[in-house]
């Protein structure tokens, strides 16, 4: 679930709650006015106001707590439902592809020959026309589209900050975009440089 919209489902629950308590509350009141009024003016005792219907005290204090178990449970509770963590499955599918990557990594196979294979390496040909932190940026996104940009950091070796810029940078040239997944993005190559790469 959405972390906003679970944050306004519970603030509208607790207002709704709160607006209920408040009009039961000012009603209850009005009762026990009224029934005052008529025992005053029957020239009855004070208390039998208090012996017809519920104290308003009572309202106020029921609504205030009501509220309190909402707010307080859903606070508790909130980053465990709206967690948007990654499925084992697709946990599982990045660290297979972390190991295949660290079996054969680029650099080896440019270094075995001496000089970058295009055939071997399509990325190569726009990776070699990049600054050497975009470069550090793009690379782990052709070879895992759809990285976060946590792992992406990792990968990278550089700070968030340094991450972050780069890959807007990135993204305003349209060499890649952005999707958000709860408190980070998901990095994806665009669809003309895949094309690029593919010829």
């Amino acid at each position: 679930m959405n972390e906003r919209r679970a944050d306004i489902f519970v603030s509208l629950l607790v207002t709704t709650v709160l607006l209920i308590g408040s009009a039961l509350s000012w009603q209850a009141y009005q009762q026990q006015r009224s029934i005052e009024q008529m025992g005053s003016m029957m020239g009855m005792d004070s208390s039998v106001g208090a012996m017809h219907g519920t104290n308003p005290i009572w309202y106020v204090v029921g609504t205030l707590l009501v509220s309190a178990v909402i707010g307080g449970g859903y606070l508790l509770i909130r980053n465990d439902l709206t967690n948007t963590a990654v499925p084992d499955d697709t946990r599982a599918k990045t660290e297979i592809q972390t190991v295949s990557e660290t079996d054969n990594p680029p650099e080896e196979a440019a270094q075995s020959n001496g000089a970058i294979n295009p055939e071997s390496q399509p990325q190569a040909r726009v990776l070699d026309l990049l600054p050497d932190d975009e470069r550090r940026i793009l690379e782990p996104v052709l070879s895992s589209p759809g990285i976060t940009q946590i792992e992406l950091r990792d990968r990278s070796n550089f700070s968030k900050s340094k991450v972050s810029q780069t890959v807007s940078a990135l993204e305003k040239r349209g060499l890649l975009y952005r999707e958000r997944q709860g408190r980070t993005y998901r990095i994806y190559p665009s669809d003309d440089l895949q094309e690029n790469q593919a010829q």
